[in-house]
């Protein structure tokens, strides 16, 4: 398996999620805290849905 979700309350007992590769390497996270863990989960399953396929952009910073 390459990556996992995980799904966490946060120290303001929000819900937040992870994507930390087999490695332990966190690849993603949420930007925003949810205030329920159906919310969290729903944050989830956008990146898994829009994220496939995303092309890549080159930008300059």
């Amino acid at each position: 398996m390459a990556a996992t979700f995980e799904l966490y309350k946060d120290k303001s007992d929000k819900w937040r999620w992870r994507l930390r590769h087999s490695n332990t390497n966190v690849i993603a996270s949420s930007g925003e805290s949810y205030s329920s863990k159906e919310a969290a989960m729903n944050g989830i399953e956008s990146v898994k849905e829009n994220a496939k396929g995303a092309p890549i952009k080159e930008v300059k910073e």
